[in-house]
């Protein structure tokens, strides 16, 4: 049995496993507007415990600003009953963003992402059927934020014209 765990620990350790760590952002100080919540707080929280980037209050101090151009949630009809009603919904999530430098060079194009959830619908159940669509909702702000950071851990430094 031991042998077995020295194994497994040796395997492990020679596969070259590590945690992820902080990832490296090409700008050191960055501002993200909106102070409310939704995506702008999450992608704040995101940027300050999983990278080497601070988050600025103000985009005079900022290397870079990310500037939100659309954040839409829509919810459309897929498919009906044969008596007309709703079977299922498509839940959709589009946010379109870019990042800048204080000289309004691209550090990340405008990028637009767009989620979809399916989600099935019954009359009897709508209390139920709205708290699923909100948890669905939370999944897809989650996932879009993680893909947005994705998109700045690629972020090159912009070229000066």
């Amino acid at each position: 049995m031991r042998a077995l765990i020295l194994l497994a620990a040796i395997s492990l350790a020679s596969c070259g496993f590590q945690l992820r760590g902080a990832a490296p952002l090409p700008f050191n100080t960055l501002y993200v507007p909106g102070a409310g919540g939704g995506i702008a707080l999450d992608l704040k929280r995101n940027i300050q415990a999983g990278t080497d980037a601070k988050v600025v209050d103000e985009a005079k101090q900022a290397d870079a600003v990310l500037q939100f151009t659309r954040e839409e949630r829509q919810k459309v009809i897929l498919s009906l009953t044969a008596t007309g009603r709703v079977r299922e919904f498509q839940l959709r999530y589009i946010v379109a963003f870019r990042v800048v430098d204080n000289k309004g060079n691209d550090y990340v194009p405008q990028s637009t992402i767009e989620l979809t959830r399916d989600i099935t619908f019954n009359d009897a159940d709508v209390l139920a059927k709205e708290s699923e669509e909100q948890l669905l909702y939370r999944d897809m702000q989650n996932d879009m934020v993680q893909q947005i950071m994705r998109r700045l851990a690629a972020a090159k430094r912009p070229t000066s014209s």
